[in-house]
C-alpha cells in the first residue's frame, strides 16, 4: 500500500530541527532509532556517576584558613579560599533529579509538539553547556556556579533528554512497546559505568601539583557528550501517520488494560489512574534509590572483616588499611548493582510485553517485599553471595520500573501524548530522589544515636521500612483500572491533532516501505557506536567486582 505524498517530509523547507523534517521516508530502518536514543541516554546517565568528582573537588585547594572550620552551606557557595565539603557538592546530585522531574513535566507537552530532534538538540545544549559552566565554577572556585551549571542547567537537559525518545520508540515499536523503551532507558542506568571510569582516566591525565584535573575533565567530557548527543538527536525519525510494521496488525484486544484510544495531556492528571501509577513509580524508586545511595557503606558496615577473610572482626574493629581494602570491595558492589540496574531495564521491560505491565509491577513489589524482609536474615547468616544477589535483583527491578512505566502509560492513556504524560509522571522520581535517601540516611543516623554498632542490626529497621513502602506500592498497583470512555478523545480530535504530519484519520495505513531492514549494515554500525563504549564500561565494572567473590 502507498501513502499520499503528504505523509512524508518531501520538500519541506523549514528548520532542520522541525518535526516535519524528521518524518521517515521509504527505506528507513526502524532499528536505527533505539541507538539514537541510547546515544543521548548514555551521556546524560553520567548524572548517576557524578560523585566521582566529589573527593577531588573537596581537596582542590590547601585550605589552612581557620575560618574554614566554620563553613556553612551559604558561605560555601561563595568562598574562594576554603575547600568545599562533600555534603555541599552532593546537592548537585539532588538538583539533577529534582530538575529532571520538573523539566520533564513542564516541557513534556512542548516536546510532543516539536518532536524528539529539537528536544534532543536542546537537551545536548543544556547538559553539555551546564557541564562547561560547572567547569568555570571549578576554575574560579565558585560553588554557586557549579550548582547553576551542572545542577540547574544540566538538570533541565537531563529531563528533556530522558523523555525525548519515549513516545517515538513506542510509535516505532507498537508490537514491542516494553522492549523498545527498555532499550533506550537502560542507557540512562549505564551512563555512569562509562562516564565514571572515563572521568577517573581523564582526571589522572590532567592532574598536577596545583590542579585536580576536574575542570579539564569537565570540558573534554562535555565535548565528547555533545558529539554523541547531537548524533542521537539528528538520528531521530518519527513514523508517518498510519504507519505500522510490515505484516503486523493490531491484535484483537486480549486485555482490557490496553487501550486503542488516546487521552489528551490536559486530562491525564485529572484521572485517578495517573496518580495511582505516580505512587507505583514513586514507591518503587524510593526504595531502590535509597539503597543506591548507601550501597557502599551498607556492605562495609554489615559484613566488616568478612569481606577480607577475617569474619571475627566487626567494622569498628578494622584498622585504617583494612577499611581501605573493604572500601575498594564495596565499590565493586556498587558497580555490580549498576549492572543489574541496566540489565533489569531491558529484561523486565521486555518481559512486560509478555505478561503485561500491571503483572510486572506486581512482581516487582511482591518479590521486592520478600527480598527486603529476608535481607536482615542473610546479613546475620554472613552470606555475602546471597546478600549481593538479593540486592542485585532489587536493583534490577528498580531499573525495570523506570523502563516499564512508559509502556504502562501507553497502555492506559494511549500513545498520542504518552511522552508528555510520562514527563509529568517523572515528578514521582523527583519526589523519590528526596524521600528514599532521607528515609535510609535518617534511620541509620537514629540507630547510631541510639547506640547501635555498625553491623547487620544497623540496617534491619531500614529493610523492613523499605519493604513496607513496596507494600503500599502493591496496593496502589492493585487499584489501577482501565479508564472510563469519558476521558478519551474523539476520533475527530485525534485526527485534527495529527493533521500536520498525517493525511486524514481515514487515510492509508501500512508499512509504506518503512521500518524494514533489521540489523543491516547501517544498523549494525549505529549499534556498534553506542554498544562498544557500553561493553567497555561493563568490562571495567566486572574487573572491579572480582574481589567480592
Amino acid at each position: 500500500m502507498t501513502a499520499s505524498t503528504e505523509t512524508y517530509a518531501g520538500d519541506y523547507s523549514g528548520s532542520i530541527l522541525d518535526r516535519e523534517r524528521i518524518i521517515a521516508k521509504p527505506g528507513f530502518n526502524r532499528w536505527l532509532v533505539p541507538p539514537a536514543a541510547l546515544a543521548i541516554h548514555l551521556c546524560i546517565g553520567m548524572a548517576y556517576g557524578f560523585s566521582v568528582f566529589w573527593l577531588p573537588l573537596s581537596k582542590a585547594i590547601p585550605a589552612t584558613d581557620p575560618a574554614c572550620a566554620d563553613l556553612n552551606l551559604v558561605s560555601a557557595l561563595f568562598t574562594t579560599s576554603c575547600n568545599w565539603r562533600v555534603a555541599d557538592l552532593g546537592w548537585i546530585y539532588t538538583l539533577f533529579f529534582v530538575l529532571l522531574g520538573c523539566s520533564a513535566a513542564i516541557w513534556g507537552g512542548w516536546l510532543e509538539r516539536v518532536g524528539p530532534r529539537k528536544a534532543g538538540f536542546v537537551s545536548a545544549c543544556c547538559w553539555c553547556g551546564g557541564i562547561v559552566v560547572a567547569a568555570l565554577g571549578v576554575m574560579s572556585h565558585q560553588l554557586w556556579l557549579m550548582w547553576l551549571g551542572a545542577g540547574v542547567i544540566g538538570g533541565i537537559g537531563l529531563g528533556l533528554g530522558y523523555i525525548s525518545p519515549v513516545s517515538t520508540l513506542i510509535k516505532w515499536f507498537p508490537d514491542r512497546r516494553g522492549m523498545a523503551t527498555g532499550m533506550a532507558i537502560m542507557g540512562f542506568g549505564g551512563g555512569a559505568m562509562i562516564g565514571a571510569p572515563l572521568a577517573n582516566l581523564l582526571m589522572n591525565t590532567f592532574k598536577t601539583d596545583v590542579t585536580a584535573g576536574v575542570w579539564q575533565t569537565f570540558l573534554v567530557m562535555a565535548a565528547i557528550y555533545f558529539c554523541f548527543m547531537m548524533g542521537g538527536a539528528f538520528g531521530y525519525r518519527i513514523p508517518p501517520a498510519g504507519w505500522r510494521p510490515e505484516g503486523w496488525t493490531p491484535p484483537a484486544s486480549k486485555s482490557t488494560m490496553i487501550t486503542t484510544k488516546h487521552v489528551h495531556l490536559r486530562d491525564a492528571h485529572k484521572t485517578t489512574q495517573f496518580w495511582l501509577i505516580w505512587l507505583v513509580l514513586c514507591l518503587n524508586v524510593s526504595a531502590g534509590i535509597g539503597v543506591i545511595g548507601m550501597a557502599s557503606p551498607m556492605l562495609q558496615e554489615i559484613f566488616g572483616g568478612r569481606l577480607i577473610g577475617q569474619p571475627e572482626l566487626s567494622f569498628g574493629q578494622l584498622d585504617t588499611e583494612q577499611k581501605a581494602a573493604i572500601a575498594a570491595i564495596a565499590a565493586g558492589f556498587t558497580g555490580l548493582l549498576s549492572l543489574f540496574n541496566i540489565g533489569g531495564r531491558f529484561v523486565w521491560a521486555s518481559l512486560s510485553d509478555k505478561i503485561g505491565r500491571k503483572n510486572t509491577y506486581y512482581t516487582f513489589f511482591i518479590l521486592g517485599i520478600v527480598l527486603y524482609a529476608l535481607a536482615p536474615t542473610l546479613a546475620d547468616m554472613g552470606s555475602k553471595a546471597l546478600f549481593v544477589l538479593a540486592f542485585g535483583i532489587i536493583l534490577s527491578m528498580y531499573g525495570g520500573g523506570f523502563a516499564t512505566v512508559p509502556a504502562y502509560l501507553a497502555d492506559i492513556f494511549g500513545t498520542q501524548f504518552v511522552g508528555a504524560i510520562h514527563g509529568r509522571l517523572l515528578t514521582a522520581w523527583a519526589t523519590a530522589g528526596i524521600v528514599g535517601p532521607v528515609v535510609v540516611n535518617y534511620i541509620r543516623e537514629a540507630q547510631i544515636a541510639a547506640g547501635v554498632e555498625p553491623g547487620p542490626a544497623l540496617y534491619t529497621g531500614t529493610m523492613y521500612i523499605l519493604a513496607g513502602m513496596l507494600a503500599l506500592g502493591l496496593i496502589a498497583n492493585l487499584f489501577v483500572r482501565p479508564l472510563a470512555d469519558k476521558w478519551f478523545m474523539s476520533d475527530e480530535e485525534v485526527a485534527s491533532l495529527q493533521a500536520k504530519t498525517a493525511a486524514a484519520n481515514a487515510g492509508p495505513t501500512g508499512s509504506f516501505g518503512i521500518g524494514k531492514g533489521g540489523l543491516d549494515t547501517r544498523a549494525v554500525l549505529a549499534w556498534a557506536i553506542v554498544g562498544l563504549p557500553l561493553l567497555w564500561g561493563i568490562w571495567v565494572t566486572l574487573k572491579s567486582t572480582a574481589a567480592l567473590f
